[in-house]
Protein backbone atom coordinates (compact mmCIF):
# COMPACT_ATOMS: atom_id res chain seq x y z
CA UNK A 1 0.00 0.00 0.00
CA UNK A 2 1.81 2.64 -1.22
CA UNK A 3 -0.35 5.61 0.82
CA UNK A 4 -0.63 4.53 3.69
CA UNK A 5 -0.74 7.66 6.23
CA UNK A 6 -2.31 6.53 9.92
CA UNK A 7 -1.41 9.66 11.44
CA UNK A 8 -3.62 11.59 8.86
CA UNK A 9 -6.43 9.39 8.74
CA UNK A 10 -6.88 9.25 12.38
CA UNK A 11 -6.41 13.29 12.41
CA UNK A 12 -9.07 13.13 9.68
CA UNK A 13 -11.56 10.72 11.24
CA UNK A 14 -11.72 12.24 14.64
CA UNK A 15 -12.47 16.44 12.88
CA UNK A 16 -15.35 14.09 10.88
CA UNK A 17 -16.34 13.07 14.10
CA UNK A 18 -16.20 16.31 16.12
CA UNK A 19 -17.80 18.28 13.22
CA UNK A 20 -20.79 15.52 13.23
CA UNK A 21 -21.29 15.68 16.62
CA UNK A 22 -20.87 19.89 16.77
CA UNK A 23 -23.58 19.60 14.14
CA UNK A 24 -26.08 17.36 16.01
CA UNK A 25 -25.50 19.81 19.36
CA UNK A 26 -25.88 22.77 17.87
CA UNK A 27 -28.14 22.24 15.43
CA UNK A 28 -30.08 19.17 15.91
CA UNK A 29 -29.40 18.02 12.54
CA UNK A 30 -27.13 14.55 10.85
CA UNK A 31 -24.26 15.27 8.82
CA UNK A 32 -25.48 13.04 6.24
CA UNK A 33 -24.60 14.59 2.91
CA UNK A 34 -27.40 13.19 0.98
CA UNK A 35 -29.97 14.83 3.52
CA UNK A 36 -28.40 18.66 3.27
CA UNK A 37 -28.00 18.78 -0.21
CA UNK A 38 -31.81 17.66 -0.87
CA UNK A 39 -32.75 19.68 1.15
CA UNK A 40 -30.92 22.70 -0.85
CA UNK A 41 -32.84 21.51 -3.44
CA UNK A 42 -36.10 21.19 -1.65
CA UNK A 43 -37.82 25.44 -2.56
CA UNK A 44 -39.71 24.20 0.99
CA UNK A 45 -36.00 23.98 3.06
CA UNK A 46 -36.12 27.83 4.86
CA UNK A 47 -32.51 26.50 6.79
CA UNK A 48 -30.20 27.07 3.34
CA UNK A 49 -27.25 29.10 4.83
CA UNK A 50 -25.98 26.13 6.97
CA UNK A 51 -26.52 23.99 4.26
CA UNK A 52 -24.72 25.34 1.95
CA UNK A 53 -21.69 25.91 4.12
CA UNK A 54 -21.62 22.73 4.58
CA UNK A 55 -21.72 21.83 1.00
CA UNK A 56 -19.37 24.98 0.29
CA UNK A 57 -16.84 23.23 3.10
CA UNK A 58 -16.87 19.81 1.08
CA UNK A 59 -16.06 21.36 -2.40
CA UNK A 60 -13.41 24.15 -1.46
CA UNK A 61 -11.18 22.46 1.59
CA UNK A 62 -9.35 20.29 -0.85
CA UNK A 63 -8.33 23.03 -3.13
CA UNK A 64 -7.40 25.13 -0.22
CA UNK A 65 -5.52 22.62 1.27
CA UNK A 66 -3.68 22.35 -2.02
CA UNK A 67 -3.02 26.53 -1.47
CA UNK A 68 -1.50 26.13 1.74
CA UNK A 69 1.32 23.77 0.74
CA UNK A 70 -0.53 20.06 1.34
CA UNK A 71 -0.01 17.97 -1.12
CA UNK A 72 -2.69 16.32 -2.98
CA UNK A 73 -2.99 13.77 -5.60
CA UNK A 74 -4.15 13.59 -8.79
CA UNK A 75 -7.62 11.45 -8.71
CA UNK A 76 -7.51 8.80 -11.01
CA UNK A 77 -10.97 8.56 -13.06
CA UNK A 78 -12.05 5.52 -15.68
CA UNK A 79 -11.49 6.24 -18.89
CA UNK A 80 -15.36 6.34 -20.29
CA UNK A 81 -17.30 9.62 -18.63
CA UNK A 82 -20.46 6.97 -18.88
CA UNK A 83 -19.16 4.85 -16.15
CA UNK A 84 -18.49 8.00 -14.33
CA UNK A 85 -22.15 9.46 -14.98
CA UNK A 86 -23.88 5.90 -14.48
CA UNK A 87 -21.82 5.53 -10.61
CA UNK A 88 -23.06 8.94 -9.68
CA UNK A 89 -26.98 7.91 -10.81
CA UNK A 90 -26.30 4.48 -8.95
CA UNK A 91 -24.98 6.37 -5.66
CA UNK A 92 -28.18 8.64 -6.12
CA UNK A 93 -30.25 6.49 -6.23
CA UNK A 94 -29.34 3.80 -3.62
CA UNK A 95 -28.57 7.24 -1.14
CA UNK A 96 -32.52 7.86 -1.63
CA UNK A 97 -33.41 4.21 -1.77
CA UNK A 98 -31.74 4.09 1.68
CA UNK A 99 -32.85 6.89 3.65
CA UNK A 100 -29.70 8.02 3.43
CA UNK A 101 -25.83 8.05 2.32
CA UNK A 102 -22.39 6.53 3.78
CA UNK A 103 -21.93 9.83 5.78
CA UNK A 104 -25.39 9.47 7.36
CA UNK A 105 -25.84 6.49 8.16
CA UNK A 106 -21.70 5.35 8.75
CA UNK A 107 -21.36 8.39 10.68
CA UNK A 108 -24.10 9.45 12.45
CA UNK A 109 -25.98 6.56 12.73
CA UNK A 110 -24.11 4.32 14.25
CA UNK A 111 -22.44 6.62 16.70
CA UNK A 112 -26.48 6.47 17.62
CA UNK A 113 -26.39 3.01 17.65
CA UNK A 114 -29.25 2.83 14.79
CA UNK A 115 -29.94 -0.79 13.78
CA UNK A 116 -31.30 0.63 10.32
CA UNK A 117 -27.90 2.20 9.83
CA UNK A 118 -25.67 -0.53 10.91
CA UNK A 119 -27.66 -2.73 8.40
CA UNK A 120 -27.37 -0.03 5.69
CA UNK A 121 -23.44 0.34 6.58
CA UNK A 122 -22.40 -3.17 6.50
CA UNK A 123 -24.71 -3.07 2.68
CA UNK A 124 -22.66 -0.17 1.87
CA UNK A 125 -19.11 -2.12 2.76
CA UNK A 126 -20.24 -5.61 1.01
CA UNK A 127 -21.15 -3.54 -1.80
CA UNK A 128 -17.84 -1.95 -1.88
CA UNK A 129 -15.73 -5.03 -1.73
CA UNK A 130 -17.30 -6.74 -4.63
CA UNK A 131 -17.30 -3.72 -7.03
CA UNK A 132 -13.50 -3.84 -6.33
CA UNK A 133 -13.18 -7.15 -6.73
CA UNK A 134 -14.85 -7.18 -9.54
CA UNK A 135 -13.59 -4.17 -11.45
CA UNK A 136 -9.76 -5.18 -10.23
CA UNK A 137 -9.81 -9.27 -10.72
CA UNK A 138 -13.19 -9.38 -12.71
CA UNK A 139 -14.22 -7.85 -15.91
CA UNK A 140 -12.12 -4.79 -15.17
CA UNK A 141 -9.06 -6.45 -15.46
Amino acid sequence: MANFTPLSAAIGGALIGLSSVLLMLLTGRIAGISGIFGGLLNPGTGDKAWRLAFIAGLILAPPLAGWIGYGMPTPELPASWTVIIAAGLLVGFGSRMGDGCTSGHGICGIARLSVRSIVATVIFMLTAILTVALTRHGFGG
